[in-house]
């Protein structure tokens, strides 16, 4: 499959192989699990994640460690706190995947509200293109699944090395989409954003060291940040639009934030710094909802020690 190619959901026999039995079946239960009431997916999804507390020890470690290093001015208590929220909101996520793929819009509708949806209607009705910030919240596959029966958009992701799993990927994310993009197509993405599309991005993760810079995130100095927003905004000045989708025991509350103001084009690194100060805020809406468990700072300057050892 080449970068450049538009993605959708291409079904062949060879995903009937037996390899890919087990697989199936793991799909078919999570098919049968999100077709319980919200409330019982919201109570297993929490069982699920304090049980991971207990067997998932290397991502314990990671997640406490990210919020010593994000926020040292809290107590170890509010944090230990902060860490248990995280892992029930893991344990609920891997439900609410399976409710963005297959869950109808109505159900959907059913269980969310959206504030802010001109701020990516307006621009469009306009031709103009929409950066959707989409950070990586535990809710966000969801998130992007409501947004989509506002406007659907143009989906950016990686190709999961299980075949099946990435046609089921694609085909779920397609009902919000108007298409996929891999993530190292940036001639798509550019492409799509000057035809005046909605193109899903998230900046906030540590892509390595190449087209990074080392920028302030939270309380870490030094954080590793793509400067993939600054090309994007180069090349095709799109209006840049955070979102962030809230969970609580009723459903979910989405939130789409105005378009930000004062994107520093001309500097990359400044940009950087905007780009994570943004993204500081809307996680700060829901600190507990967010993705600690992947190791945000792995990559550090030239000769720096790891932060996580």
């Amino acid at each position: 499959m080449k970068a450049t190619q538009e993605i959708h959901a291409k079904f062949s026999r060879s995903l009937l192989h037996p390899r890919y039995w087990l697989t199936w079946f793991g799909i078919g239960i999570l098919y049968l699990l999100v077709l319980l009431p919200y409330g019982v997916i919201y109570q297993i999804g929490k069982t699920l994640g304090l049980l991971s507390m207990k067997i998932a020890k290397r991502r314990v470690v990671i997640a406490t460690r990210n919020l010593e290093l994000c926020f040292p001015d809290k107590s170890e208590q509010e944090r230990a706190q902060l860490l248990r929220e995280n892992f029930i909101s893991t344990g609920i996520a891997i439900f609410e995947t399976g409710m963005a793929w297959f869950w109808s819009d109505r159900r959907i509708a059913k269980h969310s509200t959206t504030i802010g949806v001109e701020n990516i209607l307006e621009p469009q009705e306009h031709n103009q293109g929409v950066l959707l910030v989409g950070i990586h919240f535990l809710t966000l596959e969801l998130g992007a699944r409501i947004i989509g029966l506002a406007r659907p958009g143009i989906g950016v992701y990686r190709p999961n090395d299980n075949p099946v799993m990435d046609y089921v990927q694609i085909k779920g994310r397609l009902k919000s989409n108007k298409y996929m993009l891999d993530r190292r197509n940036l001639k798509g993405m550019i492409r799509s954003l000057k035809q005046g599309e909605m193109l899903w991005y998230a900046p906030d993760h540590d892509y390595g060291p190449k087209n990074s810079v080392f920028v302030p995130f939270f309380a870490v100095e030094k954080a590793a940040t793509t400067v993939g927003t600054s090309i994007l905004v180069k090349m095709a000045d799109p209006n840049i639009v955070p979102f962030t989708p809230k969970r609580d025991k009723k459903g979910y509350t989405l939130v789409i934030q105005p378009a930000l103001v004062g994107f520093p084009k001309d500097d990359e690194t400044a940009a950087a710094a905007f780009m994570n100060k943004a993204i500081e805020k809307e996680i700060l809406q829901a600190p507990e909802q967010y993705m600690w468990l992947h190791r945000r700072f792995k990559t550090r300057p030239k000769g720096e020690p790891s932060l996580y050892d």
